[in-house]
């Protein structure tokens, strides 16, 4: 099955690409950029050498949806999808931290908690809690925005003022927002009979110095969703909860020794796992969306992409 691993476009007026851990960003003039959601999957900051089928689609999908359902109340960075793994949105000066809230103490901060930390990025966490348990207010633990193969690094809202990596006013405005796109998130997730454990979210500043949101939202890359039936029940008997995130693929790779530490060797990944992972992001798809998922023609998914897009440049400038 045909997946996008790379891509080398050279699209009209195209100044720059920049080449994340799943997407590829390219700089259209002074005014665009152009988003493409890859196939790769990454896990502990690790790029994994294999793709996952539709994992882009599904990724830009969401993520458009997203930003369609939370535009009214935090402005964003998208102008368009031409294509089923394309987003086209407005050049914007990054901020270098993402936005992390949790709402529920799972995944990395579970870990930290059960290292004996009662502290995570500055913020207290009570004592007495299991894995999974309800935080009494969502939590902001912000990260530092690593390259592509460094690891993101846990940093305090104090850090990151005092380090000048953002002004105190515009940390103001991205705790606002994040705030607001969580709580809409959680009435969203709510809605198809989810919860939303955690996320996170990523700002830019326009020419205009307007702070909106960019990249991706409320994907299974960047939150963590449990199903919200029988939560409760399996919280009171000790049972792990079921949940439709990344963190499967966490786990698999922790049972094959994993987790991205030095000197620690990639299991190899089947044809057949892909595939599972593959229906786990399409199951989480639907169940975000309440929609049906369509896949896109992918016989010449690379053709298909640069034909779209410049298309729609040649239309728009």
């Amino acid at each position: 099955m045909n997946t996008i691993n790379e891509t080398h476009f050279n699209f009209p007026n195209q100044q720059a690409v920049y080449r994340g851990k799943v997407r590829e960003v390219y700089t259209i003039g002074d005014t665009l950029l152009v988003m493409i959601a890859t196939d790769r999957l990454s896990a502990f900051d690790v790029v994994l050498p294999k793709q996952i089928p539709y994992k882009g689609q599904i990724l830009n999908q969401i993520a458009t949806q997203m930003m369609e359902a939370t535009a009214d109340i935090v402005p964003n960075w998208m102008l368009a999808t031409p294509d089923p793994n394309v987003t086209i949105g407005s050049l914007c000066t990054p901020f270098k931290v993402e936005m992390v809230i949790r709402g529920y103490l799972s995944g990395h901060a579970w870990r930290e908690y059960k290292s004996g930390k009662r502290q995570l990025c500055g913020v207290a966490m009570p004592e007495g809690m299991k894995e999974n348990d309800k935080f009494l207010q969502p939590i902001i633990t912000p990260a530092t925005k690593a390259a592509m193969g460094d690891h993101d690094e846990d940093i305090s809202r104090e850090d990151i003022i005092a380090k000048g990596i953002v002004t105190e006013n515009d940390y103001a405005v991205l705790e606002k927002y994040t705030r607001a796109l969580f709580k809409r998130g959680t009435e969203i997730a709510a809605s198809r009979g989810l919860i939303l454990v955690d996320t996170k979210y990523e700002f830019g500043k326009t020419k205009t110095g307007e702070i909106v949101l960019i990249d991706e939202i409320h994907t299974p890359d960047s939150s963590r969703y449990f199903y919200a039936d029988g939560y409760q029940e399996r919280q009171n008997s000790g049972e792990r909860q079921k949940q439709l995130s990344k963190e499967f693929v966490r786990e698999w790779l922790i049972a094959n020794h994993f987790q991205g530490k030095e000197g620690q060797q990639l299991p190899v990944m089947t044809d057949a796992k892909a595939a599972e992972i593959s229906e786990r992001y399409i199951e989480l798809y639907e169940r975000i969306t309440g929609e049906r998922f369509i896949k896109s023609d992918t016989s010449n998914i690379l053709q298909r992409i640069e034909q779209q897009v410049t298309g729609f440049l040649n239309r728009t400038t």
